[in-house]
């Protein structure tokens, strides 16, 4: 299940300062408060090394017969073994690497779009980002009938809404796991269910989920997932994994000298090797977190590294459960309109991503007065115009958007409270 439990907030202990000195900018600025993490988070040292050591010392192609060649293709091997540890993937070959989950998304869609016929329907949600929503509407000129799994009033999907809107003819639904503007979680693993009964597939953006909390596809139960790196403390990069006996049957573009195989013929041209290996570097961050959070007794024998990235999204999970409980106590006290989840007691249906305005004041006034107090959050339509339609929200002037991870603290939050009260008080 996606909903993981959540200890009481008060129970979480998490070393939070230790792992903040692990990321430079934390320590360059520490004055700043980073809550725009939603549009990438920081990056820690090791992943810096990785990609300064990859420029330095194997910045070549790969395929070649000389060691820094070889090197590149051991760097690449690795890092699709990280990424499998990671979402917990069958096999190595299911993963790609690339640009950017935008493109994946388009690079599925181009290929389903050959094989749609009479299984034309496709299902999306107006919570999701744009990208996974304008990619599938470019179908309607392959024959595609777009099909609409809607929000209810309080700003949130319903599993149940969408059984009658599947049948013989859906082909695919594709939704989020975690929206990248409200927070707000989806059951994915009962979509999947819903969906593989009539026969259709299932295309998930991880992107706003991965940073806080465990990725599993297979008890996901989903045909494919695309993420991007920048959102798990990694570089600007993409990964895509979808089922290896889906990904050899796909269409897709490529060169006749690459082989019609995953992961080859996903990954069209070069992508930046460097990136890849600060990807890796990510990983084994997260590794390194969730081996410093077993116990003393787990810690005397060596665990797999899937374990040690269960124990760190399972904490992670846990400490941002309390990051989520003081966001919504800080707006709730400025009297903000929260969208999304805004109970206390519903902690399990969301990460901390807040998106809110304030009555009669204008979301840039906000962004701004938090600038200039040291605060960095967002404000505007967060590249979901349809969202911010059904919101009620001016696609000029959009919506706040405060995203935190686990480097951030209580006291920070405490900060954001402050400032938010001051805008309040001086209107």
């Amino acid at each position: 299940m996606v909903k993981q439990q959540l200890v009481a907030p008060q129970a979480v202990n998490f070393a939070c300062d230790r792992f903040r000195s692990l990321f430079p900018a934390l320590t360059e600025e520490p004055g700043f408060i980073f809550f725009d993490n939603g549009a990438g988070a920081q990056i820690p040292q090791g992943v810096f090394d990785a990609i300064n050591g990859h420029l330095l010392h194997r910045n070549v192609q790969r395929g070649g017969r000389y060691a820094r060649s070889m090197e590149v293709d051991a760097t690449i091997a690795r890092a699709r073994e990280s990424v499998a540890a990671l979402i917990n993937a069958r096999d190595c070959d299911e993963i790609a690497f690339g640009m950017n989950a935008t493109s994946f998304l388009r690079l599925l869609s181009l290929a389903i779009g050959r094989t749609l016929e009479t299984r034309n329907e496709i299902v999306v949600t107006d919570l999701d980002h744009e990208a996974n929503i304008a990619t599938w509407l470019q179908l309607e000129r392959e024959g595609a009938r777009i099909v609409w799994w809607n929000m209810r009033e309080d700003n949130n999907l319903h599993v149940e809404d969408l059984a009658p809107l599947l049948t013989s003819k859906t082909r695919l639904v594709a939704c989020t796991v975690a929206s990248h503007a409200l927070g707000s979680i989806v059951d994915v693993a009962v979509v999947a269910k819903l969906a593989h009964a009539v026969g259709a597939e299932v295309v998930l953006d991880c992107v706003h989920y991965a940073p806080h909390a465990l990725i599993d596809v297979q008890a996901f139960e989903c045909d494919y997932l695309v993420c991007s790196g920048y959102k798990v403390f990694g570089p600007h990069m993409g990964f895509m994994w979808g089922r290896l006996e889906l990904l050899n049957v796909l269409q897709t573009f490529r060169e006749d000298f690459i082989p019609d195989a995953p992961p080859s013929k996903i990954e069209a041209g070069t992508f930046i090797y460097e990136n890849v290996a600060g990807m890796a570097a990510a990983i084994t961050y997260l590794e390194t977190l969730g081996a410093g959070h077993g116990g003393e007794e787990e810690n005397t024998a060596p665990v797999s590294r899937r374990a040690s990235l269960v124990r760190a999204m399972t904490s992670i999970r846990e400490y941002e459960a309390t990051l989520s409980f003081e966001m919504l106590e800080a707006l709730q006290a400025a009297g903000a309109i929260i969208y999304g989840v805004d109970d206390t007691a519903r902690l399990a249906e969301r990460v901390p991503t807040f998106c809110f305005t304030l009555p009669n004041i204008a979301p840039e006034l906000v962004t701004e007065t938090m600038s200039d107090r040291g605060i960095g959050i967002r404000d505007g339509h967060m590249y979901a115009p349809r969202l911010m339609k059904r919101l009620g929200a001016s696609l000029d002037t959009g919506v706040n958007r405060a995203s935190l991870v686990h480097y951030n603290t209580v006291q920070e939050i405490h900060e954001f409270g402050k400032v938010l009260g001051d805008i309040v008080r001086g209107r």
